[in-house]
């Protein structure tokens, strides 16, 4: 019982250490730059779990008023990048901010439109993606809770709620309420519970 306590407070602990800056703030307003008054989406990517992170980004977006598709580094390279549109904003997620696919990405994408703006989720502030981000947003290099320290945990712990942060500031920005929520929960818990809301 006192090991799973302990990682609870180191899990804890990692989410308290993120740094706290206006980056977040300069963040939501490019992506509503991109998405609420040019009408582009936000296209998030990452490789393995920080892969996994940015699905869940897109699809917390989806569900909250701000279009977004989630773009496999991998399949881009194979017709995939043909998602992404000129008025659109791209999201990278990379605890090392090295990852390969995700810079092959970047590449390729600022290939097809130069001027996409950028926002990096990194651990790395010295790291290529991180130079090239309009804005860097930094995790605090937590330690991962892997006995080997290997194993993403922590990390992908805190690229999870800064996501969060993200998708809150920006249905703050656009105001977004239970009756838009609704339009897009029409199954489950959550769909039923927004229309109850939205009729009160």
């Amino acid at each position: 019982m006192q090991t799973i306590q302990n990682l609870l407070q180191k899990e804890a602990e990692a989410i308290l250490n993120i740094p706290v800056s206006d980056s977040y703030f300069r963040a939501v307003d490019l992506i509503y730059q991109a998405v609420h008054v040019r009408h582009g989406k936000v296209v998030t990517s990452g490789m393995g779990k920080a892969g996994q992170v940015a699905v869940s980004i897109a699809t917390t977006f989806c569900s909250t008023g701000t279009p977004a598709v989630n773009l496999h580094p991998a399949e881009a390279q194979h017709g995939d990048l043909g998602v992404i549109q000129p008025n659109d904003i791209l999201l990278l997620v990379s605890n090392s901010g090295r990852t390969r696919e995700v810079l092959e990405l970047l590449a390729l994408a600022h290939r097809l439109y130069e001027n996409l703006p950028l926002v990096v989720i990194t651990s790395n502030a010295e790291s290529e993606l991180a130079r090239q981000a309009d804005v860097a947003l930094y995790t605090g290099r937590p330690a991962e809770l892997c006995p080997l320290g290997l194993t993403p945990t922590a990390s992908t712990t805190v690229m999870g709620v800064m996501g969060d942060i993200l998708v809150v500031e920006l249905m703050k920005k656009i105001g977004f309420t239970n009756e838009e929520y609704a339009k897009r929960h029409h199954g489950g818990y959550l769909g039923e519970k927004s229309r109850h809301q939205t009729i009160r």
